[in-house]
């Protein structure tokens, strides 16, 4: 089997020109964990305390889909549910409720020697073994699967390590003899190796000094455009998320209350938790002016609030706010909002 990083059409999904269509959907999906109460509280439950299990509720009824070729961007507060969102496009969570399908099939019946969707993950050095070398990190899942022969997988990771700026003789190192940068391009790589379609990037530079960041978000565009590939970006930065982004999803608190084309997002956004994030985005052309964050502290996701989950924080909140979710509709082509002032746009 040949060990060669870019066979012709190896990562092709969509050629050129030919029509967009759902890669990976999120049809309902919601995703609670629950914590079962231990020896000590089912015992004070009996002495009649008022003791009973928690439940998270990380993702509520979320419902979107990503394009072939696309770059998705996924904005919110740390606690919304980005990340849970995308261990469930990777499968390694199942989800409660609803359904993650890829290609219209469900994520979870792909043949175990299929790995389409990868993900990358936020920490550079907690997500790599510290007692395996590079050759064994990058090349164990391409062997397992029988991508490329045993004799060859160390050929085979370092043609990849060149292809993310690193020196293919580093193949024998362990992850303490790299810089953060140098390590966040190994998970890249390590990503890569099972010729994927699909990747979910979770902060993945959100460690990185700034000018380390601007080079791996540069990568990512060079490996998007090579390997045809297709992107879930999780991220705070909305500097990042709006030079990468072709759309973007605005989760909070377990909800998308916000889908819009990037730029038209950034022009003029419709929900007022979207238009709260804007606000503080740093800008050379704004003029001096005091810093107001966002009202309140964010609700805790084994409590959410009753209604909108916003309503505790925003300043719009109505009556019915607190009472009644506002669903996601279409407010004009291509953006979806959730919220009780769009009521009077028509769907």
């Amino acid at each position: 089997m040949s060990a060669q990083v870019l066979p012709d059409g190896a990562f092709l999904q969509q050629g050129e020109g030919s029509r967009a269509r759902a890669l990976l959907e999120f049809d309902a999906v919601s995703k609670r964990f629950s914590k079962r109460l231990d020896v000590i509280e089912r015992f004070a439950r009996r002495l009649g305390a008022s003791v009973s299990e928690h439940t998270v509720h990380a993702v509520d009824k979320v419902t979107f889909a990503v394009d072939e070729r696309e770059v998705v961007g996924l904005v919110g507060e740390s606690g919304c549910g980005k990340s849970t969102l995308g261990r469930l496009a990777c499968a390694l969570y199942e989800p409660t409720e609803g359904a993650v399908r890829y290609r219209g099939q469900p994520i979870h019946h792909i043949n175990g020697a299929q790995r389409p969707v990868q993900m990358i993950f936020q920490d550079p050095f907690a997500s790599l073994n510290p007692r395996m070398r590079v050759a064994d990190i990058i090349g164990e899942a391409p062997r397992v699967h029988g991508l490329v022969d045993a004799k060859q997988v160390e050929d085979y990771v370092a043609q990849l390590l060149s292809r993310v700026g690193l020196d293919p003789g580093y193949v024998r190192r362990y992850p303490h003899q790299f810089s953060g940068g140098q390590r966040a391009r190994i998970g890249i790589a390590r990503a890569l190796a099972v010729k994927p379609e699909f990747l979910v990037c979770d902060e993945a530079v959100a460690a990185l000094d700034v000018s380390i960041q601007a080079q791996v978000l540069n990568l990512f565009m060079d490996l998007r455009d090579e390997f045809r590939l297709t992107y879930l970006f999780i991220s705070h930065d909305l500097g990042v998320v709006r030079h990468l982004s072709n759309r973007v999803v605005v989760m909070y608190l377990g909800r998308v209350v916000e889908i819009a084309p990037t730029e038209a997002l950034f022009a003029a956004p419709s929900h007022p938790y979207t238009s709260a994030l804007l606000t503080e985005v740093p800008r050379i052309d704004r003029k001096r002016r005091t810093f107001v964050p966002i009202k309140g502290e964010i609700p805790s996701p084994m409590n959410p609030p009753t209604g909108c989950h916003f309503h505790p924080r925003c300043p719009h909140a109505m009556p019915r706010c607190s009472s009644e979710a506002p669903r996601l509709r279409e407010i004009a082509p291509g953006r979806q909002s959730a919220c009780h002032l769009n009521d009077s746009t028509p769907s």
